[in-house]
């Protein structure tokens, strides 16, 4: 990673990293319960390991654009720091590239069948293009020096 995100900084000088997850959240089997949605956001954003006050306005534009998207009639519930606060991939990528936001993106297993492994093709295409209409504004927002 480190040789790309090299040529990265090289080609770009800065950038924001995508850091995509999936997490169970049907803990107690095929047939069991969902965990509750309180807890359990369908799209938590991990920024424990960003500086806030430099970061804040692409963290902001990322929440704002996905929370915005017509997710099929619908809005998705995006949360920062619920479940999860982003882990030892960010924490690198903010230790050797101080230019770099890695935002660390945990999706929600809502879009299958996390015992089976079965997609649901539709949420899945819709989960793509969730993320890509974020793309714009959160460039927009990334600081220029």
């Amino acid at each position: 990673m480190g040789a790309l995100l090299d040529g990265v900084v090289k080609r770009h000088g800065r950038f924001v990293l995508f850091d995509l997850h999936t997490y169970n959240h049907r803990r107690e089997g095929a047939t069991g319960p969902a965990a509750d949605a309180a807890g359990n956001p369908e799209i938590n954003l991990g920024t424990r390991n960003l500086d806030r006050s430099k970061w804040a306005p692409v963290i902001d534009a990322f929440t704002r654009e996905l929370h915005g998207f017509d997710f099929g009639g619908r809005r998705l519930d995006v949360r920062e720091n619920v479940k999860f606060g982003g882990g030892a991939f960010s924490r690198w990528v903010v230790e050797h590239y101080p230019m770099a936001c890695p935002l660390s993106i945990e999706v929600k297993k809502f879009f299958m069948d996390e015992w089976t492994g079965k997609p649901d093709r539709a949420q899945v295409e819709l989960i793509r293009a969730a993320l890509g209409a974020t793309v714009e504004g959160v460039l927009a927002a990334l600081p220029r020096t």
